[in-house]
This record gives C-alpha cells, sequence and structure tokens, in this order.
C-alpha cells in the first residue's frame, strides 16, 4: 500500500469492459512525510468517491481490484481504497 495525494483526472472514450463507469484518478505517491514525491504519478481506479487533492490510500493488490470491480479479469493495477482524514 501506498499514500498519495489525487493530482487530476483521467477521461478514456474506449475502456477494458471491466472498467466502465469507473473514475479514473492520476495520483503521485508521497515518501513517508505525506508530503515529498515519490516518483512518477500512478493511474488508479477510484474506490470510494475521491477527489482531487484528496490524499488516499493506493494498493497494487489484484484481488482487491477484482473484487472492487466484480470481475475475475481486469488489467486494472492500482485502486483507490481509502481517503486519508
Amino acid at each position: 500500500m501506498l499514500i498519495g495525494r489525487i493530482v487530476g483526472q483521467a477521461i478514456a472514450t474506449i475502456k477494458h469492459e471491466s472498467m466502465e463507469g469507473c473514475k479514473l484518478l492520476l495520483v503521485q505517491p508521497q515518501m513517508a512525510d505525506g508530503e515529498s514525491p515519490d516518483g512518477h504519478p500512478v493511474l488508479a481506479v477510484d474506490g470510494v468517491g475521491a477527489g482531487k487533492g484528496d490524499q488516499v490510500i493506493l494498493t497494487s493488490d489484484g484481488r482487491s481490484a477484482r473484487q472492487m470491480l466484480n470481475t475475475d479479469v481486469t488489467p486494472v493495477r492500482w485502486t483507490i481504497i481509502g481517503v486519508c482524514d
């Protein structure tokens, strides 16, 4: 799991069928201090209703992505599983 900040939203006219109706967000992973960037931004599927500027918890666990999208097959790598208070 990682902590990151949402820096934007992606719009796709064509998506894998498992991602239909999903919001795609651009998330900048953060270092342990919660402010410094840690690498390049990643594209994540939103599972919690997060928005731009929110600090979120990301996971690359495929099982949670499949459960969230209710499918056995998906190309999704990153999912947002929580918003930090």
